[in-house]
């Protein structure tokens, strides 16, 4: 493992925490889900956020979203604090959430529907440039064929790849991924690994990864924090420097294995210092 910080300081920042901490319910009651953080991650980085379970991962993501304002101090995104939606973002889910009543052509289109500026234009470009841009997309996640059925005509693997599609439509700078594929077996879920990697490649959005997958992490992240047991906070940053395009092999290596016994240890004992404490 390589510490570039110094090199990704020289990149243009994406999101930026500074000293942000959230905290539900007031006075006595209050229970602290985010620790005072700061974090950095660079135009075109992909940063997963690993941990126990109700660490903090996904509050981070909804903070960097603007769907949750910190308790204290502030998130910058694209320059400009959260609440001004200086970017436009795509988010991913466990769940793919696609509408069953349409296509999968028209559910990939539902963004430029919906976001600046694409919707003003919705009418006049629905049947040529944005039919168009759709099935770009699909052809890149080999979808192209199945444009025009329904979603509960497609497999779990396959519905995750149009939802993936779905986000990256509008031309997101930023793409928040809360554990896309963690309800798909193992080998579909390692197929789109392989996927999500080449859409990146591609395309180049700033990403970040929320996953408890070790090895979903090592895989497509180009760089990985691991954070503490609640209230969260980030206890390891560093980047992961392995060669792409990565394969499903890569991750029987050495190298990959201790990554991956690293990052696990360094879990356990954070759940075991909460543990000690309480």
């Amino acid at each position: 493992m390589i510490d570039y910080s110094e090199t990704r300081d020289r990149h243009p920042v994406a999101v930026e925490l500074s000293q942000a901490a959230v905290s539900f319910g007031r006075g006595e009651r209050a229970v602290a889900a985010l620790q005072e953080t700061s974090l950095k991650i660079a135009e075109g980085e992909f940063l997963a956020l690993v941990g126990p379970s109700g660490c903090g991962k996904s509050t981070i993501l909804k903070l960097a979203s603007g769907l949750l304002q910190p308790s204290s101090g502030a998130v910058i995104v694209g320059g400009k604090e959260v609440s001004a939606k200086a970017l436009r973002i795509g988010m991913a889910f466990q769940n793919p959430t696609l509408l069953p009543w349409l296509t999968i052509e028209r559910n990939v289109m539902l963004p430029l529907k919906i976001v600046r500026p694409f919707r003003s234009q919705y009418r006049s470009k629905k049947n040529t440039e944005y039919r168009d841009r759709v099935h770009t997309l699909l052809a890149d996640v080999g979808l192209q064929r199945f444009a025009n059925h329904y979603p509960w005509q497609l497999s779990g693997g396959m519905l995750q790849r149009a939802n993936l599609c779905r986000a990256l439509v509008h031309e997101p700078s930023l793409l928040l991924l809360d554990e896309p594929f963690g309800a798909l077996d193992q080998f579909t879920r390692e197929e789109l690994w392989a996927t999500m990697q080449s859409l990146w490649m591609k395309r180049k959005p700033t990403v970040l990864l929320v996953t408890h997958d070790l090895k979903e992490a090592g895989f497509l992240a180009s760089r990985i924090c691991v954070m503490s047991a609640r209230p969260g906070r980030i206890i390891d940053d560093s980047t992961v420097d392995f060669a792409r395009p990565r394969t499903v092999p890569m991750t029987f290596e050495p190298e990959f294995t201790a990554l991956n016994q690293r990052l696990r240890e360094l879990i356990i004992d954070a759940r075991t210092d909460v543990a000690e404490e309480a």
